[in-house]
């Protein structure tokens, strides 16, 4: 635990691990400002494509705490970036308005088209069956397929909803193609973020509640992970996924305590 004082770049997912909702977890405040005190820098790390980075700062300022837009890097960001290598004639975007605004910059339609030669899908909280009949007749031509994120569930405070990686099952089962994911657990993200703030490996630790994508981005990337019992993941699916965070906390609390000392 004393290497946890150590570190000065914390990764920080997000749902189910600073807030359920519109619930901040306790602690989370004291952290974030303690982080500051001792020098350190924070982002917030998350696969949730259905938000902008505008609505994400809307959404913690209104939980109380204060952001900006440097202090995000999310899925739909890295989806950018990777399309930027691309030269893709048109792109079909499965996904909330937000998304399409995060891609704005490509030519994008959400509507099904002779020359669309990529389709995009993120955490779709806006999903019409239409989309998932346009997304069948797109892999069925056989376009590119990218999906933000691959997680089955996103937590909500009365359990859970499915999220991209169930609806990319859904396709799968009906049209026999598999996305290329972009966001945790491949481990771009904290290569982005590490980059983007100059810390080291040894200097950087992500902490979030989910084992498969926070945890093995973690692994992914050679830094140090926390896995908190706060959202998704618990001790079980440390044998379930053979996926070993470095630490198993409750909540960032409990972080926050043993960084303070």
């Amino acid at each position: 635990m004393e290497e946890l004082k150590k570190k000065r770049l914390f990764l920080l997912d997000m749902d189910g691990t600073l807030y359920l909702d519109d619930d901040l977890f306790d602690g989370v405040n004291e952290f974030l400002s303690y982080i500051k005190k001792v020098g350190g820098k924070y982002l917030f790390l998350t696969n949730n494509s259905s938000k902008s980075v505008n609505k994400y700062v809307e959404k913690m300022n209104s939980l109380g705490v204060e952001t900006t837009a440097d202090d995000f890097l999310t899925s739909s960001q890295a989806t950018a970036i990777y399309l930027s290598k691309k030269q893709y004639k048109k792109i079909y975007v499965f996904g909330t308005d937000s998304l399409k605004d995060e891609l704005s910059c490509f030519n994008i339609t959400d509507r099904l088209e002779d020359d669309i030669d990529c389709l995009v899908m993120g955490f779709d909280t806006q999903l019409l069956f239409q989309k998932l009949e346009d997304a069948c007749v797109l892999l069925g031509r056989g376009v590119d397929y990218i999906a933000t994120n691959p997680d089955y569930v996103c937590p909500t405070s009365y359990g859970y909803v499915p999220d991209c990686g169930s609806v990319a099952d859904m396709l799968y089962n009906a049209t026999k193609r598999r996305p290329q994911f972009i966001g945790k657990p491949k481990p771009e993200m904290v290569l982005l973020a590490m980059g983007k703030t100059g810390y080291t490996k040894d200097e950087t630790v992500i902490i979030g509640d989910r084992i498969y994508t926070d945890i093995a981005c973690g692994l992914n990337a050679g830094i140090d992970s926390v896995m908190v019992l706060s959202g998704e993941s618990t001790r079980a699916d440390i044998e379930k996924y053979k996926i070993n965070p470095t630490y198993v906390l409750k909540n960032v609390k409990e972080l926050y305590e043993i960084i303070k000392g």
